[in-house]
């Protein structure tokens, strides 16, 4: 296990921590309520329709590439006392040479903060913080020069969150295949 960073939410302690590979129902659970989530589609680059249609075998594959042990994907969790997964987020790592998802070549070895998520209910108490801290550590940890992410122009939240935990925008945009009238913008952080 990663961590054991706590947060408390009057009185109850939630552990945040990488998922384990047998954890995939878990995985698959939490990341189709995600798609369900009124911003999803400003927030997900997948639907839900999509995501539902996926065999197990996905979810199994998915899980065992993003667990802990794994040095290129890492997904953490924020666990609830009652053992109830209530947020998540994954850290890609990405190598100088090669090139994105979008096509744009990777600079220098760094990390692509993806699929952030924190049930309703459980925001507003910094779990969101501690899944990133946790996603930072890991990153700087095993030689990242800086963690970035992409978010929707119009997903105005998600961005006053990721500028107040230091991540900045590199004035990139990227354009989105399904609504070419819509970008999503690039923010980083530096490695400390």
């Amino acid at each position: 296990m990663s961590t054991s960073d706590r947060v408390d939410k009057h009185d109850e302690k939630y552990l945040v921590r990488a998922i384990r590979a047998d954890e995939w129902p878990a995985v698959k659970a939490l990341r189709l309520e995600a798609l369900q989530d009124p911003v999803a589609h400003l927030a997900f680059l997948e639907t839900y329709e999509e995501a539902v249609e996926r065999p197990d075998s996905f979810w199994r594959e998915r899980a065992a590439g993003a667990a802990e042990g794994s040095t290129e994907v890492r997904q953490f969790i924020a666990e609830a006392p009652d053992g109830t997964w209530v947020g998540s987020v994954t850290l890609l790592m990405e190598e100088a040479g090669t090139t994105d998802w979008a096509g744009f070549p990777i600079q220098r070895r760094q990390g692509h903060l993806v699929g952030v998520y924190v049930r309703p209910e459980h925001r507003g108490c910094g779990l969101t913080e501690v899944l990133f801290d946790e996603a930072l550590r890991w990153a700087w940890e095993i030689g990242a020069e800086r963690v970035r992410l992409i978010v929707h122009e119009e997903n105005g939240r998600a961005q006053r969150f990721y500028r107040r935990v230091g991540f900045l925008p590199t004035g990139r945009t990227v354009p989105l295949a399904s609504a070419p009238d819509a970008n999503e913008l690039e923010y980083v952080l530096e490695r400390p």
